[in-house]
């Protein structure tokens, strides 16, 4: 892609720039069992994270359960989830040295994720990677989760950038439906919760492998030589 043309790019976190599922299922995991419900395996959880906890807890509880209860296992997710979230957490392949490339030609990068923004920071800072993001905007900084338009339209604004200068790098239907909904370019990764068939069923204008294959094809960043923005 045109790089004179890029002036922000937004990143989603979970499964794009870090892999947190063990920690996320460790913490649905918790609610469950507290609470003495049936249990969900570690694929049933990735493949139904990206929508912010309070969403992806009813689908796992079912959607006929009450409030009450949802709001109990949330308690319980966010108690466990913290005690770990720091613990159980790795970067994903060539995510550094994409952050890097991106850095050093001065493009402005910001996260734009449904986990918690308080969570996000933490992570990203234990992980020394905040340093790389203008913005990390989560649930519970604003009223909205992706794909609201407005949760994209309060992150364009945050960042100062057009959608046609943004570029939204994610690993899921919501990224894609969280950029398309204000016209933004839209790269998906395979690495999080969906395998690039389901992506490619999306309507992301460049599905890809890992973050390696991202940066090689649109930013000219070679797995074999990390940093190269030739």
């Amino acid at each position: 892609m045109d790089k004179s043309e890029l002036h922000q790019v937004l990143f989603d976190l979970d499964g794009t720039l870090i892999d947190h599922f063990e920690a996320i299922h460790e913490g649905y995991l918790h609610a469950q069992t507290t609470l003495g419900l049936p249990t969900a395996s570690l694929e049933k959880v990735k493949a139904t994270v990206g929508g912010s906890v309070p969403v992806t807890m009813r689908r796992l509880i079912g959607e006929d359960a009450s409030d009450e209860t949802i709001d109990r296992a949330i308690a319980l997710f966010d108690e466990r989830f913290s005690e770990i979230m720091l613990d159980l957490v790795t970067v994903l392949p060539w995510v550094p040295e994409l952050l890097d490339s991106l850095q050093r030609i001065g493009i402005p990068m910001a996260v734009f994720t449904n986990k918690k923004g308080e969570h996000a920071r933490s992570v990203l800072k234990h992980l020394g990677l905040d340093g790389y993001f203008g913005t990390i905007a989560g649930a519970g900084d604003t009223p909205y989760r992706k794909p609201d338009p407005e949760f994209t339209d309060w992150i364009l604004k945050a960042v100062d950038s057009s959608a046609e200068g943004t570029l939204m790098i994610g690993d899921s239907p919501f990224d894609v439906e969280a950029g398309k909904v204000r016209g933004l370019k839209v790269a998906v990764v395979a690495t999080g919760s969906h395998s690039t068939q389901q992506l490619a069923e999306t309507e992301a204008d460049w599905v890809f492998t890992d973050m390696g294959a991202l940066g090689a094809e649109l930013f000219g960043v070679s797995p074999n030589r990390p940093g190269d923005d030739a």
